[in-house]
Formats: structure tokens, C-alpha cells, sequence
């Protein structure tokens, strides 16, 4: 019941997708230089995946205007992205945690 309070919520708040990145670069407290869902290596593909998944189920943007605000990515990298975020919120329940604190954050 509180997810979908959650959503409700998203739903009466605009989300955008700088402010997916800046919220999962401040949570997940990215440590790397520049942006961080510029970057190709391991300690990001984590939270630009994250990222990925967040602005496809939070926001109205397809794949493609997804994958241009992740640095040129291709849709099929953000399609990856969700798919394999939602495999590890099935299969952590860190990850699964991590998902809806995001949710919540975005939301108040």
C-alpha cells in the first residue's frame, strides 16, 4: 500500500531525468569525477543502471531520449539497464531496498 502511495505521489511531482542522476549520484554517494553516468567503469554501471531504470519507470521519456541523457547511450544499453535492475531487485534485497528509498527520495 505504501508503494503505491509512492507512486501517487510521483505522479503530482515532476521528475526529470537530472534529477534521477543527481539524486542516485547523492544517495548512492558516487565518488567518481565528472558525471558520473558518463563514465564506463564498474564502481558507476551500478547507479547509472539504477539511474536507467528509475527514469523509465518514473518519467514518460523512451528509451532513446533516455540513453541520450546517460551520455549517448544506445536504447539498448537502457533496456539492458532495467532489465537488469529488476533482476537484482529480485534477487538482493539491498538492491530492492536501495530502488525504493530512491523512490521515496524522489517523491518528497
Amino acid at each position: 500500500m505504501r508503494a503505491l502511495r509512492d507512486l501517487l505521489a510521483l505522479q503530482e511531482k515532476l521528475v526529470t531525468i537530472d534529477n534521477i542522476q543527481k539524486t542516485v549520484a547523492e544517495v548512492l554517494q558516487d565518488q567518481s569525477r565528472g558525471s558520473p553516468f558518463q563514465a564506463s567503469i564498474r564502481s558507476v554501471a551500478r547507479p547509472r543502471q539504477m539511474a536507467m531504470a528509475l527514469a523509465k519507470e518514473l518519467t514518460n521519456h523512451s528509451l532513446p531520449e533516455i540513453g541520450d541523457a546517460f551520455g549517448g547511450r544506445d536504447h539498448t544499453t537502457v533496456l539492458h539497464a532495467c532489465r537488469k535492475i529488476e533482476q537484482l531487485r529480485e534477487e538482493s534485497h539491498d538492491i530492492k531496498e536501495d530502488f525504493s528509498n530512491l523512490i521515496r527520495t524522489l517523491s518528497s
